[in-house]
C-alpha cells in the first residue's frame, strides 16, 4: 500500500525540497520488497540494487561481468529472509535430507519432498532464480523419466530450474530436458548421490581430464550452468575460463565464476562440521541455544510471561 508522498517543492525539515517521483519510487520498491509478514526491511542501498529478477538467461548472461552468490533454503521463512538479502539464486538441494531430515545422506529424498520443499522457497521468493535438485533415481532410467519428473517439479513448485548430478554420462538426459524447455543447472565434482560409488563425502576430486569432459558434455548438452563441488582450484580456474556458462563453487576456490554454500552451514548452526571450504557468516546455533535457555530459565522462574505480555 503507498502512503501520501510530499509534492514537489515541499520543504522537509532541513530546508530542502523533496523529489515526489523519487520517493513515489522509494514507496513502490519497498512495497515489493516487503512481502513477508514479520521479516525485516533489508538497508535500502542493498534492497534497491537487487529488485531485477533474476531469470535463467539473466543469471546465465552474468558470467565474466559479476560474481553470483547462491545459497540453499527448504522452508519460507529462509527463502525470504536471503531473498531480501539480495542472493543471485536458491538451490531447494537434496541436502534436505541431511540438514532436515538428519539422515546420513541424500540417497533417501524422494522427488515428492523436493516438490514440497521447493514450492515452499519458490513461493517465498520475490526475486532470486529458484533451482530444485532432482534426487536420486528420478532422472537415471532414462530421458524420458527425467523429463516427466524435472516436468513435474517446475509445474508444481514455481521453480524456474533443475539441477541434476553428471557430465558425460548425464549428457543426453540434459540434452533431452533442455529441448523440452526445462532449464538445467549441471553438477559435476563430488556428486554427493554417488556417495557409495566414492566412498567420502569429503573427496577431492583431482582427475582433470574427466572433470573437463564431464562440465564441457554438460555445457554442450545444454546446461545454463554447472556446479563444481570439491575440485582443486587450479581445476577449477581452467574449467571456469574454458565454458561459455556460470561455473558456482563450493570447496573449488576462488575463480569460480559463482559460490555456493548450504545456509545451514554459513549460519555457524551445524556443530563441528567445519570443513576447509566453508566460512560461517554467524553462529546462530549457539544464539538459538542461548535464547532457548533464556527461556526456559524464565519459563520456570515465573518471570515470563510478565505483565507487559498479558492481556
Amino acid at each position: 500500500m503507498l502512503v501520501p508522498v510530499a509534492k514537489r517543492g515541499d520543504l522537509r525539515k532541513d530546508g530542502h525540497q523533496t523529489d515526489q517521483r523519487h520517493l513515489l519510487q522509494f514507496r513502490i520498491t519497498e512495497a515489493r520488497l516487503r512481502p513477508y509478514p514479520g521479516i525485516p526491511l533489508m538497508s535500502q542501498s542493498v534492497a534497491l540494487a537487487s529488485t531485477s529478477v533474476v531469470t535463467v538467461p539473466r543469471f546465465q548472461a552474468s558470467k565474466g561481468k559479476q560474481k553470483l552468490a547462491v545459497l540453499t533454503a527448504y522452508d519460507f521463512l529462509t527463502a525470504g529472509l536471503l531473498d531480501q538479502a539480495g542472493v543471485d539464486a536458491i538451490l531447494v538441494g537434496d541436502t534436505v535430507g541431511m540438514v532436515v531430515q538428519g539422515k546420513k545422506s541424500t540417497l533417501p529424498v524422494t522427488l515428492d519432498e523436493m516438490i514440497y520443499h521447493g514450492e515452499i522457497v519458490a513461493r517465498a521468493t520475490r526475486r532470486a532464480l529458484v533451482i530444485v535438485d532432482l534426487p536420486f533415481l528420478t532422472y537415471h532410467v532414462s530421458p524420458q523419466q527425467a523429463i516427466a519428473n524435472a516436468g513435474r517439479v517446475l509445474k508444481e513448485t514455481g521453480a524456474s530450474a533443475v539441477k541434476l548430478e553428471g557430465g558425460v554420462l548425464q549428457a543426453h538426459t540434459i540434452r533431452a530436458l533442455t529441448e523440452s524447455d526445462i532449464p538445467v543447472m549441471a553438477h559435476v565434482g563430488l556428486r554427493p548421490q554417488a556417495i557409495h560409488m566414492i566412498g567420502s563425502m569429503s573427496k577431492v576430486q583431482r582427475d582433470r581430464e574427466r572433470l573437463l569432459d564431464d562440465a564441457k558434455a554438460a555445457q554442450e548438452a545444454g546446461a545454463f550452468a554447472i556446479v563444481l563441488e570439491l575440485i582443486p582450484r587450479d581445476i577449477a580456474s581452467e574449467i571456469t575460463a574454458t565454458l561459455r556458462i556460470p561455473t558456482i563453487g563450493i570447496g573449488a576456490g576462488p575463480d569460480c565464476d559463482g559460490q555456493v554454500l548450504v545456509s545451514s552451514d554459513m549460519l555457524g548452526m551445524t556443530g563441528e562440521f567445519n570443513p576447509k571450504f566453508l566460512k560461517k557468516y554467524a553462529q546462530l546455533g549457539a544464539e538459538i541455544q542461548r535464547a532457548a535457555a533464556a527461556y526456559v530459565q524464565e519459563v520456570k522462574g515465573g518471570q515470563f510471561p510478565g505483565p507487559e505480555h498479558s492481556h
